[in-house]
């Protein structure tokens, strides 16, 4: 039965006009993205397969046109959408951010880089450059790969922290797979980040471990 001839209580459109995007499921609110189903499956029923295949939001909607492949429905035109919706999402929260002092909005904040991570399936290093006000100024991704502490570069940290004429610094690298805590070395790297930081005199503020849709702030435990 094609959603159309639902009872109109039970439509994702319908609901979310009159209780909010927040009463769907992720199947119902990814059905109003899709538009339409395929032969045999309603938008919902495409919507639910494709993100049990995904894993989650972040790596669906941060996902390549080659992992559609299997999909019927889902054509160039919906993926490009996809990925459109997920810039406009990073956008507006790093304009939130450069509008105002960083720690004035946290959750901006943890959603900037929650954003910026979403899907990433290696671990990759980026630094927030802000002015004497807190302000963004630039997100610089820096390092990918295993996170080591041969892996990242003081010297292109430094040259960065310069270019953007940084007042302070905010660091933060996911973990793809585990946990948001640090491990003894995001404990010993962190260290050495402050010091090395300090010896320019730029200070940095926190470092962020991001997992799936978890955050973990160093500054928030003490240990920054």
């Amino acid at each position: 039965m094609r959603i159309s001839q639902w009872p109109q209580d039970q439509r994702p459109r319908e609901r979310l006009i009159a209780y909010g995007p927040k009463a769907l499921s992720d199947s119902e609110l990814l059905a109003l993205f899709l538009r339409t189903g395929i032969q045999g499956k309603t938008a919902i029923d495409l919507g639910r397969e494709v993100l049990a295949h995904f894993g989650s939001l972040g790596k669906l909607f941060s996902a390549s046109a080659a992992d559609f492949k299997e999909f019927k429905g889902i054509g160039p035109a919906k993926i490009a959408l996809m990925q459109a919706v997920l810039e406009l999402a990073r956008r507006t929260f790093s304009e939130e951010l450069r509008s105002g002092p960083v720690f004035n909005s946290t959750e901006a904040l943890n959603k900037f880089l929650l954003l910026h991570f979403a899907g990433q399936e290696t671990e990759s290093f980026v630094g927030l450059f802000l002015d004497v006000q807190n302000k963004l100024i630039a997100c610089e991704s820096m390092f990918r790969g295993s996170l080591t502490r041969t892996s990242v570069y003081p010297r292109e940290i430094v040259r960065l922290a310069i270019a953007h004429n940084a007042a302070a610094v905010i660091f933060a690298h996911n973990h793809p797979s585990g946990r948001a805590q640090p491990s003894a070395l995001d404990k010993t790297l962190t260290l050495e980040l402050k010091q090395l930081m300090s010896v320019i005199e730029v200070p940095m503020l926190d470092h962020i471990i991001v997992c799936g849709s978890k955050t973990w702030s160093f500054q928030e435990h003490g240990l920054c």
